[in-house]
């Protein structure tokens, strides 16, 4: 069988695709010879390894060279830092360019009579891979959004606390202490073992950062700093008992590995497409349980029509239509791999450069080897050598860009290959780290 199970791409069949989430997106990108070309290489490539389980065929060179010809990338630089915004496919990006210029003929008509309501389209796309009803996904600018909206549009007190980790992400840490500083709300923080050696002893973390006054609690599905994954669905359903809210930060694992909705048994859900899923730059994602939508304020207001609407969370002014659209090229990519293939392909690449680099002298890991907690991010140290330092030295040196990551509990540098990666590339890159592991930066 097939791992073109669901969702736009499915099998490739323009036909299935239109009838399933509504004709007219993507016909105009999937009728040109570019993309069908493209799209025909990747069926091509995947019906050759069909046979072989996820894992097996995340090893299958011949393959992943395919999916690498998908992509426009420069080989002058070897880009570990996928994890802060990742390049697109081509098809995304042409997809890009030909709603653009179709936007710019009778602008106002184009693109708000026939254009933005195609977004429909993508919603169900996304709905369809998160597996939940189209009307809780709302399309927003990116993870920040989504979340900005979900933690200013609770009402909550003066004196109420608000929990979350201390390894979480800046611009949600100041969003709170936003909160905080101007109504009277409690940020507590919590620390989690980097790495623990079982992941209820995060949740046992959160569990006892519990105080009568917390009303919601922020956990990210995956830290942005070191990869780990954490137990989302233990710390819900957790919270849930106690009647407290949870804010689940998907921006690095929506597309990123295989999951949905259920599998984390949460609410509210925001994340970035242009992370993992590969698509246009400034898309993202929001999710909210339907029941839950009315007691949500939007950033920007919705007019009392909208109360329980999904998409009030989508006003904010005059945007281009195209980077939404082109969502449906990102999700036909994903699909055509096949979310499960992917998955195994970044921990396999992964685990192929931590492992050459585990156990020599002064390195040292701040991400688990465990496959349920961490896929394709690792974060790795080598002692007394400062990140910022290795960082540069390794771009200036080597045209190899990772990110340097320095925090009060641990440093190190963050490394995210993708499925454009190749393995000589990540060779090269433990040739260099191994040198500098056992000699030091070079004076």
């Amino acid at each position: 069988m097939s791992d073109l199970t669901s969702g736009i791409g499915n099998d490739f069949d323009r036909r299935k695709f239109l009838s399933l989430v509504g004709k007219g997106v993507g016909l105009a990108a999937l009728t040109t010879t570019s993309v069908a070309a493209l799209l025909e290489n990747v069926k091509a490539a995947t019906k050759r390894i069909e046979h072989l389980s996820p894992v097996d065929a995340a090893a299958d060179e011949d393959f992943w060279f395919e999916i690498q010809q998908a992509f426009s990338v420069t080989r002058g630089i070897t880009n570990l830092n996928n994890g802060g915004v990742s390049p697109s496919p081509r098809i995304v990006t042409e997809a890009v360019a030909r709603y653009l210029w179709e936007q710019e003929d009778a602008t106002a008509y184009t693109m708000w009579a026939i254009l933005e309501p195609q977004t429909e389209t993508i919603r169900a796309g996304l709905a369809d891979m998160f597996d939940c009803d189209p009307e809780e996904i709302a399309i927003t600018r990116n993870a920040s959004e989504s979340l900005e909206i979900l933690l200013m549009g609770m009402d909550l007190k003066s004196g109420d606390e608000i929990l979350t980790t201390t390894q979480d992400y800046p611009r949600m840490l100041t969003t709170l202490r936003q909160r905080e500083k101007r109504e009277g709300l409690v940020l507590k923080t919590v620390k989690v073992p980097v790495p623990p050696k079982h992941l209820n002893e995060i949740t046992e973390a959160f569990e006892r950062g519990i105080t009568p006054k917390t009303k919601l609690i922020l956990i990210s599905h995956v830290i942005n700093l070191t990869g780990q994954i954490l137990p989302v669905k233990a710390v819900c359903e957790m919270a849930r008992a106690k009647g407290i809210e949870v804010i689940v930060d998907g921006a690095h694992s929506f597309a990123h590995f295989a999951f949905t909705q259920k599998d984390l048994g949460c609410d509210y859900f925001g994340t970035s497409l242009h992370k993992w899923l590969y698509a246009p730059k400034g898309t993202g994602l929001l999710y909210i349980k339907r029941e839950k939508i009315s007691k949500i304020w939007p950033l920007m207001a919705a007019g009392e029509s909208q109360a329980s609407d999904i998409r009030k969370f989508e006003e904010i002014g005059t945007h281009s239509a195209a980077p939404h659209l082109a969502i449906g090229e990102a999700i036909l990519f994903h699909n055509g791999i096949g979310a499960k293939r992917k998955e195994a392909r970044l921990r396999f690449l992964s685990r192929y450069w931590e492992n050459k680099l585990n156990g020599l002298e002064n390195v040292r890991f701040h991400t688990s080897f465990d496959e349920n907690q961490s896929c394709g991010i690792g974060n790795v140290e080598i002692v007394n050598v400062d990140p910022g330092a290795l960082g540069t030295y390794l771009m200036d040196k080597h045209k190899i860009f990772a990110t340097p990551i320095v925090h009060d509990e641990f440093k190190g540098l963050r490394v995210t290959p993708n499925v454009y990666t190749t393995l000589k590339e990540l060779d090269r890159f433990v040739d260099v780290m191994a040198r500098v592991a056992k000699n030091g930066l070079p004076k």
